[in-house]
């Protein structure tokens, strides 16, 4: 009879690996290769106590088997194991090797468990079970349409187009981005606005910065990110009550494209923000920040580009008076002082063709449009504040700017009141103590009783979140809120002659769900005076008569 593995092994354990005076064995089998072992041990299952024959039996037992081939040994007569010992063997082992199955399919589950996938805030969300690294998607998609329905402006002059502002529709903004963490105390975000950049691949870039949270309420980033400047500018403008900002923080911040390249600190608690940042130019080259001569902006400082500008600048914010988070009083400062780079060629022209809202060459230009959202024309406008050959009589060239904010908000349950006063000092050859300014004020009331919420961090605005959502069957009717607000700006002061407004607007927003918004505005010129402009556009703006009546539908996750 042909011997099985496991009885030579078992007959060589007991033969050679127990004393002649032992009692008894206890043996193990590993089920995966099948050995034998004396000892217990991970994935082995026992057999049983095995015991020896005395040894008189044994030398008759070994007689036996040297007259026998060894094909023919009776098992029996070698060890003492019976054929339901055998059987139970078996039947451990094959226990044994379904128990080992299902802890290598809980292994396998455990390992797709350590990454996470879920939903939060409507986007996809990616985590690892022990948190160290996150990775998720935003975007946002904001479709807007103007319609003028008073638009009485100057005939063009010469071969100028018609100064009319233009009614349509049009694709805002259209973003798409990354953001997570890694390692805990990292975090990053990276974000793209396929709307704006005016074609130039690198202008479409926001923010792009990873940062250092050094504690929870303090944290150091690089990269491309948001100056601290403004409570209006500080807010996304998901968040925004009006579809556009005020015509003072737009031509001091967000017209020079407030998204620019260096390094920044916030340390943010419930009751109190600073944040501060060295700051060089935006990424590409559409905004009037931009003063390299080259097409891609600041993405490209060779050819004689010129030096990069490069401003310090801070916010400081806090909340005096603080019951919750839906009663409080918030105010803060800002501050910033900005160094313009002006470049020149070898025969002292500026370096390049400057538009009228600078760039291309160096300078600096500020501009304001009536809070319109198609049609964004420049109804004031400085234009570039260096200007004319150098040395040559009446040239002028900005060689820095400084600017200064003041901001108020006050929330009281569903009203809110809000307002800045800002003012931009501008510094150079031909300049002496010109400053523009501008202010804004608006009051909110939400009609269904929701609050406006904060952002700790960024010490401004946050998304608003319905009592009840929208329901066809009308038991919820989402987030109603109504405002109407104040708007001034000056961009006249000594040689510069940009032109001033005064503006009243009106809103009525709706939120269905905390991630759709739907916007309606009327926006009405009060009083516009451009007398002494030389931009052809700008002067064709003295004394217009605009009104508009402005939608925008946003989604976002």
């Amino acid at each position: 009879m042909k011997l099985s593995k496991i009885t030579l092994a078992i007959t060589a354990v007991l033969g050679a690996g127990v004393p002649a005076g032992a009692f008894a064995i206890d043996l193990y089998v590993d089920t995966k290769t099948e050995q034998i072992y004396a000892k217990p041990g991970p994935g082995r299952v026992h057999m049983g106590s095995f015991t020896k024959e005395e040894t008189a039996k044994k030398e008759k037992a070994a007689s036996k088997t040297a007259d026998v081939p060894a094909d023919k040994t009776d098992v029996t007569e070698s060890i003492p194991i019976r054929r339901d010992r055998a059987a139970e063997i078996r039947e451990k082992m094959a226990g044994a090797r379904l128990v080992s199955d299902v802890a290598s399919l809980n292994e396998r589950v455990k390992e797709a468990e350590k990454v996470h996938i879920g939903f939060h805030d409507g986007a996809p969300h990616f985590s690892t079970k022990d948190g160290n690294f996150t990775f998720a998607v935003n975007g946002r998609m904001q479709v807007g349409s103007q319609y003028n329905f008073i638009n009485d402006v100057l005939p063009p002059t010469g071969t100028n187009l018609p100064n009319e502002l233009n009614s349509g529709v049009t694709l805002r903004r259209a973003r798409l981005g990354v953001e997570g963490t890694f390692l805990k105390i990292w975090d990053y975000k990276f974000e793209y606005d396929f709307s704006r950049g005016n074609g130039t691949v690198e202008s479409g870039i926001t923010d792009a910065f990873v940062r250092l949270n050094v504690t929870n309420p303090f944290s150091v980033k690089v990269g491309s990110f948001k100056e601290p400047f403004s409570l209006e500018e500080a807010a996304s403008n998901r968040f925004l009550t009006f579809i556009e900002r005020h015509m003072s923080v737009n031509s001091f911040v967000d017209n020079p494209n407030t998204y620019k390249t260096g390094i920044g600190a916030n340390y943010a608690v419930p009751r109190f923000q600073f944040g501060v940042a060295f700051q060089t130019e935006p990424v590409g080259s559409w905004s009037s920040a931009s003063t390299t001569v080259n097409t891609a902006g600041n993405n490209s400082r060779n050819n004689g580009a010129g030096d990069t500008s490069w401003e310090g600048i801070g916010r400081v914010t806090g909340r005096p008076w603080m019951v919750d988070d839906t009663k409080f009083w918030h105010v803060g400062i800002s501050a910033g002082h900005t160094v313009v780079n002006t470049q020149y060629n070898a025969a002292g022209m500026i370096g390049g063709t400057p538009s009228a809202q600078g760039g291309g060459g160096g300078g600096m230009a500020f501009f304001a449009f009536p809070g319109t959202n198609v049609d964004r024309s420049n109804m004031l406008n400085t234009g570039n504040l260096s200007t004319g050959d150098r040395g040559a009589p009446g040239s002028r060239r900005i060689d820095s700017y400084d600017r200064y904010g003041a901001e108020t908000w006050l929330v009281h349950g569903p009203l809110a009141i809000q307002g800045e006063y800002l003012r931009t000092n501008i510094n150079g050859l031909g300049y002496d103590d010109e400053h523009l300014t501008g202010y804004y004020g608006f009051a909110s009331y939400f009609l269904t009783g929701e609050s406006k919420t904060y952002h700790v961090r960024n010490g401004a605005a946050n998304r608003i979140k319905p009592r009840q959502n929208f329901q066809l069957n009308g038991s919820g009717w989402g987030a109603w809120e109504v405002a109407a607000g104040y708007d001034y700006i000056n961009l006249n002061s000594g040689v510069i002659r940009g032109g001033k407004a005064d503006m009243v607007r009106f809103g009525l927003n709706w939120y269905p769900y905390s991630h759709v918004k739907i916007q309606n505005n009327i926006t009405y010129v009060l009083d516009v005076n451009t007398a002494g402009s030389t931009i052809p556009r700008t002067a064709g703006f003295n004394n217009a008569d605009l009104a508009s009546f402005l939608t925008q539908v946003q989604v976002d996750f």
